[in-house]
């Protein structure tokens, strides 16, 4: 099985404008599939910008919204599948985003947004939709409702896609569910800010040594509002090494997904082999 080519897009695009930021990703597809990858990733909540405030809820949209739909696009014309993250509007009334320019609600009350990632496939078609479980501070708190599904997975060419965001996967326990659920290649769009760095850095490749798997993580960059994101987005490989890695800035950078690798590793990796699970109960 060849490696999977995999492009990740470092870049926070121009937040609180959903047209402005499909252009960015319409480009970066068009760079991504001429430089032969199969996958684009992009960063958290990119569809709309991170540090958007009180503006969130007009931007939010259904999975099926326009700005999906404009991805949906995009993945099917240039060939590759896409990986973004967006504010997903969970109402009864199905309203939201930039076209209804209105705070969705439904006769229960107003709706749900929840911090969200959808991958598309190559043929335009949605493959997975992810909620964050874990939300991270004040904003994402007051904002978001945590999802409830933690392994949200889907295949590409003979890959087994697996779909976190950002402080998801700072807790071992969740990225270990996905090892034991067959995860080869998680996908992680995140808005990680300083003073985090060390995620990135640290972080990020013991979780895929530990669990066996490689770990696409795609960072936003540079100041949003209150918050100053550090890039260093990054390819982790289940040998612990980073196949590749951002700076700072805006960048656009791809590493290869090898399945033969993994299987060796995974063969030569004792890890998951050796767990006692018996052992576990008093941890949860």
């Amino acid at each position: 099985m060849p490696p999977l080519r995999t492009a990740l897009l470092q870049s926070s695009g121009r937040p609180g404008s959903v047209a402005e930021n499909l252009k960015v990703l319409d480009e970066a597809a068009g760079r991504a599939a001429d430089a032969g990858a199969g996958l684009l990733v992009c960063p958290e909540l990119f569809l709309t910008g991170y540090a958007v405030g009180d503006e969130l809820p007009r931007l939010a949209e259904p999975a099926d919204g326009p700005g999906a739909r404009a991805v949906m696009e995009t993945a099917e014309r240039h060939g590759i599948a896409i990986m973004y993250g967006y504010p997903e509007l969970d109402g009864q009334d199905g309203r939201g985003g930039e076209e209804s320019g209105t705070e969705s609600a439904s006769a229960d009350g107003p709706a749900r947004i929840f911090n969200s990632a959808q991958l598309i496939g190559r043929d335009g078609r949605s493959l997975a939709n992810y909620r964050k479980t874990h939300l991270f501070g004040c904003f994402e708190q007051q904002w978001f409702t945590p999802g409830d599904q933690l392994v949200v997975q889907a295949e590409l060419d003979g890959v087994r896609i697996g779909l976190m965001i950002c402080y998801d996967v700072e807790f071992p326990e969740n990225v270990r569910a996905h090892a034991l659920a067959g995860t080869d290649l998680l996908l992680v769009p995140t808005a990680q800010m300083h003073p985090f760095q060390f995620v990135p850095e640290h972080v990020l490749p013991v979780r895929a040594f530990e669990s066996q798997m490689y770990i696409a993580y795609v960072n936003r960059t540079g100041p949003e509002g209150e918050f100053e994101f550090v890039g260093l987005s990054c390819l982790a490989s289940p040998d612990g090494m980073v196949r590749t890695r951002a700076g700072r800035g805006e960048e656009l950078v791809f590493g290869e997904v090898d399945p033969v690798f993994l299987s060796a590793s995974r063969e030569g990796n004792p890890y998951l082999r050796d767990r006692r699970p018996e052992l576990y109960a008093p941890l949860v």
